[in-house]
């Protein structure tokens, strides 16, 4: 069994069945981390002798016979963003350096009471601000694919940490394409919920205990190498919490068995006015023509009649709000309340088009970013795209789009670029459609390759 590539289900049956012990899976991890983060720089905060002891306690546990979650005994690591009691939550902002939360958040505490064994945090941008994961604290993440080029961000350790064998899973957030991008980049998958599905009450550090103001579009999701384990780790997290009110009170769903013959997925290469690579369009070309060879009726999708260009800087506007109100304090001239509810009300009429558009197909099938994982560089930078040079802002355009909107969406690899980079490509469903989507993308994965291992790893 090669511990470090395992999925978090197999992972988690073999210890449940005693084929490997807690201690063995985590020594593993470890090793591996040795081996390879100092070149790649996924992982930061590395509570090594913590998750021994805790490993130790698993499997003592284990040979009582006391009742065991899903995740017994299994390691992973989180994005440096979740509040932890028990390790330094910063964000890669200095003044955050040695801050430890009183509590975990409750996504954390759903994890270990799963029986999960926390063991790092993971790379992140600068207050999770941008598309490549680099900050003043720990430096730069690197894709393990190429480590000229970025892991992306702002999850990019999650996803260089999940891809190199560094852990079998994470849970990163997504405002704007923040899981889906750097999952894409790295060649593995990952899901940004429905809005207001998983808590977000601890999802960034909170030393003042300040009044919570990101309330709309960013969510978390996990980053794994299987849709199985997305299915898992997102039904662990999902659902009310008694934290945050936000969240409704929607039944969580396990993954939903679906048929090939039974599905309508709508198509698009790419969006109007987005830039994007010619071997993302063709590659979203090609999955179309091996579903329809499947037997699912495989259509041009009939996007809504919306300017996605506007959308995104209305989404903009609305993240730029919220940080506003997020200051110690306030600018000189705050922006009026009548002017949040109107972008409120605009955001709307966008939502309630997708949700029409969802009820004539079960997924969307389009690109995660306008290009696979590109050169390190200083944020704004130009992007060249095809040889043309594109704006860095648009990175993120084709997943932001479902983060103004608030619908379901995942990110699946599926094949590579000329360069041998991953190429991702993006699922998108109706809200609260989390069980079918995985149940469509599960019945999807045989026909992208997978996960694909980076060479050297």
């Amino acid at each position: 069994m090669d511990l470090v590539f395992s999925s978090t289900t197999d992972l988690a049956a073999a210890i449940a069945a005693r084929k490997i012990s807690a201690v063995e899976a985590l020594d593993a991890h470890l090793a591996q981390i040795d081996r390879h983060n100092e070149a790649v720089n996924a992982v930061i905060n590395l509570d090594r002798e913590g998750a021994r002891e805790r490993a130790k306690e698993a499997d003592a546990a284990l040979a009582r016979g006391d009742a065991l979650g899903p995740l017994h005994g299994v390691p992973f690591t989180l994005k440096d963003m979740h509040e932890t009691a028990d390790m330094k939550t910063t964000v890669g902002f200095p003044p955050f350096a040695d801050y430890v939360a009183k509590a975990d958040s409750p996504v954390v505490a759903r994890l270990k009471a799963a029986g999960g064994i926390l063991t790092a945090k993971t790379n992140v941008a600068t207050m999770l601000g941008d598309w490549q994961s680099d900050n003043p604290l720990f430096g730069r993440t690197s894709n393990p694919w190429n480590l000229d080029r970025t892991a992306g961000g702002s999850s990019g350790g999650a996803a260089a940490a999940v891809a190199t064998g560094m852990t079998p899973f994470d849970v990163g957030t997504d405002m704007q394409d923040s899981i889906r991008l750097p999952a894409a980049f790295c060649g593995v998958y990952g899901l940004k919920p429905t809005e207001h599905r998983v808590s977000l009450a601890g999802a960034f550090p909170d030393p003042g205990g300040v009044a919570r103001s990101v309330r709309l579009m960013s969510c978390l999701g996990p980053l794994a190498r299987s849709v199985d384990d997305l299915a898992l780790i997102y039904k662990i997290i999902a659902g009310p919490d008694g934290a945050d009110t936000d969240l409704a009170p929607v039944p969580v769903e396990a993954m939903l068995e679906v048929n090939l013959k039974s599905l309508r997925i709508a198509v698009a290469p790419s969006f109007a006015g987005f830039p994007v690579a010619g071997e993302i369009s063709v590659s979203v070309d090609i999955l179309a023509k091996r579903l329809q060879a499947a037997g699912a009726i495989v259509e041009p999708a009939k996007l809504p009649k919306l300017d996605l260009l506007d959308d995104l800087e209305q989404g903009g506007a609305l993240i730029g709000m919220m940080l506003e109100a997020a200051q110690p304090e306030p600018p000189e001239q705050p922006t009026p309340a009548a002017r949040w509810f109107e972008a409120l009300a605009r955001r709307d009429r966008s939502i309630l088009a997708w949700d029409r558009f969802f009820e004539n197909c079960d997924a969307l099938l389009c690109p995660v970013a306008m290009t696979t994982a590109f050169p390190h560089c200083e944020p704004g930078t130009s992007i060249k795209v095809d040889g043309k040079e594109q704006s860095y802002w648009m990175l993120p355009a084709y997943g932001a789009v479902f983060n103004y909107s608030g619908h379901p969406a995942l990110s699946l690899p599926c094949g590579q670029d000329r360069d041998g980079l991953p190429i991702g490509l993006q699922l998108v469903g109706a809200r609260w459609s989390e069980a079918r989507l995985l149940g469509i993308a599960r019945a999807i994965e045989p026909l992208t390759g997978g996960f694909r291992r980076p060479p050297g790893y």
